[in-house]
């Protein structure tokens, strides 16, 4: 298994395709128009819940079966039909373009792979195992979760502002990175005092 470079992609606007319009292509297709990806869906078939992003122009559907050219101009694939050649396939020629690829449940044959992630509005904890057991990060992801509850979407938002009024006060790069710290140790010590009342 390879040392995975962990990282967070910005694709906005970017054209990436899923092969496979079964329950594991909607996931992955609803995870990616979220980061509002310019997506494609390539499958003969599609779950009524694809069909109605499709319907709603939230993607394009190509109703066939993957052509080499669809991986033509992409910044990433994900193939998920459950047809280990057919997925093969287009692992291969998403590799010869260059376009990074991801082989649902076949860690081998990827590029990248996806971690068991908890969100709390812009707040993204990713928790990954390399591949070697999905499981145990989902596992780990779960036990994560109470100690991160749904205010802190709104603590990233606060912390955000905030840091952004006093890196512009700050005159040299040395205080800007100081400006930061100061602004995420004071937020902290509030949101634990908050916590600390409602405990009492």
């Amino acid at each position: 298994m390879p040392d995975y470079f962990p990282a967070f992609l910005d694709l906005r606007e970017r054209r990436c395709l899923v092969v496979g319009g079964g329950q594991i292509g909607e996931r992955k297709a609803r995870e990616l128009l979220a980061c509002r990806a310019r997506l494609t869906v390539v499958s003969p078939c599609l779950t009524p819940g694809l069909r109605t992003l499709a319907d709603a122009g939230r993607l394009v559907w190509r109703a066939r079966t993957f052509l080499r050219s669809d991986v033509r101009r992409c910044a990433l694939v994900i193939t998920a039909t459950g047809i280990p050649a057919l997925d093969a396939a287009v692992a291969v020629e998403a590799r010869r373009r260059g376009v990074l690829v991801n082989v649902v449940d076949r860690p081998g044959q990827c590029d990248f792979i996806f971690g068991s992630v908890l969100r709390r509005g812009e707040l993204q904890v990713a928790v990954s195992t390399g591949g070697r057991s999905p499981a145990l990060a989902r596992e780990i992801r779960r036990g994560l979760e109470p100690l991160f509850g749904l205010e802190y979407a709104e603590l990233v938002e606060q912390i955000g502002r905030e840091r952004t009024r006093a890196r512009l006060r700050a005159e040299t790069a040395e205080a800007r990175a100081a400006a930061g710290e100061t602004v995420v140790a004071l937020a902290l010590k509030g949101a634990r005092s908050f916590a600390s009342g409602e405990a009492e």
